[in-house]
């Protein structure tokens, strides 16, 4: 099983999720007028399990998250809506905000 790059900030009371399937991480793709950058001083941080994306995601206030495995996973849990998904040559992104109230 891959491994997730994980990478949290906390900026005014949000905390934003970064993360992507450790294959992708430098890679750039494009389709079209779309272009999806995979940079390393965005998502690189802590290399994790899938199952740890699921901890991580109750915490985060925002995600974004590039990958078969993250988009997955965020979707099994609830977090992301399949049908929300964009891919960029083949490669899903999904970003995901909680509201809270």
């Amino acid at each position: 099983m891959g491994m997730i790059y994980v990478r949290i900030y906390r900026v005014q009371g949000e905390v934003l999720l970064a993360a992507c399937d450790e294959e992708l991480l430098g890679k750039t793709f494009r389709e079209g007028e779309l272009k999806l950058e995979v940079k390393e001083r965005f998502y690189k941080g802590e290399l994790v399990e899938e199952a740890k994306l699921g901890e991580l995601l109750k915490e985060a206030t925002i995600a974004n998250l590039t990958g078969e495995r993250c988009v997955t996973k965020a979707i099994e849990l609830g977090y992301v809506n399949p049908e929300r998904v964009l891919r960029i040559e083949g490669v899903p992104h999904a970003q995901m905000a909680k509201l809270l109230f």
